[in-house]
């Protein structure tokens, strides 16, 4: 399939508990179709029998790159992407771009379309957010051992070490949300 004109794609990256959920959120509001990395792995453990539970996701998300490659989830999200983008859609937010090859294939993918947003939070506010939680809440060693695991395991740090813009949110929604709209004027802008 030859190249989209005009694709916005925004991934947002960022370790658990900085903010990303509410940043999609955000973006969906202003007409950005959403793609969720972390929901091919869900969908699965659900056609599996699977409780969506971290003891339960960690495991079968390893299993899967093992069975499948180190790929498969970002294989099946270009697979979505191309989808919208053969239905019209031009601007397309991903949620939860996790590791350093997914990376990689999104920017092979999508050349000068793809800009990486990272959402970074001080620690003990994410300490705080992930503990208050209603889905799958954390303590703080399990918010440890999460992010470890996810840098080590599967190099999240890449992504967000080498993203387009940060957003620092430790204020409120209102703040979040304006440096958001900032970065989508700028990337609305330079096309």
């Amino acid at each position: 399939m030859g190249k989209h004109e005009n694709l916005k794609l925004i991934a947002l990256v960022g370790l658990s508990g900085s903010g990303k959920s509410v940043a999609v959120d955000y973006f969906t509001k202003l007409g950005y179709p959403k793609v969720y990395f972390g929901g091919v792995v869900l969908d699965l453990m659900t056609k599996a029998g699977l409780e969506h539970t971290q003891e339960n996701e960690k495991p079968f998300r390893e299993k899967l790159r093992q069975e499948f490659g180190k790929e498969f989830v970002v294989e099946n999200i270009i697979k979505q992407i191309r989808d919208l983008q053969a239905a019209g859609q031009r601007r397309v937010i991903a949620d939860g771009l996790y590791s350093w090859t997914e990376y990689k294939r999104m920017k092979h993918e999508f050349p000068g379309e793809l800009t990486v947003v990272a959402i970074v939070t001080d620690r003990h506010l994410r300490y705080k957010r992930m503990a208050n939680r209603p889905i799958r809440p954390l303590t703080a060693q399990g918010i440890d051992e999460r992010d470890w695991s996810e840098i080590e395991g599967i190099e999240k740090g890449g992504p967000i070490a080498i993203a387009d813009f940060f957003v620092h949110n430790d204020g409120s929604v209102e703040e979040l949300e304006s440096q958001l709209a900032k970065i989508a004027r700028t990337i609305e802008f330079n096309s």
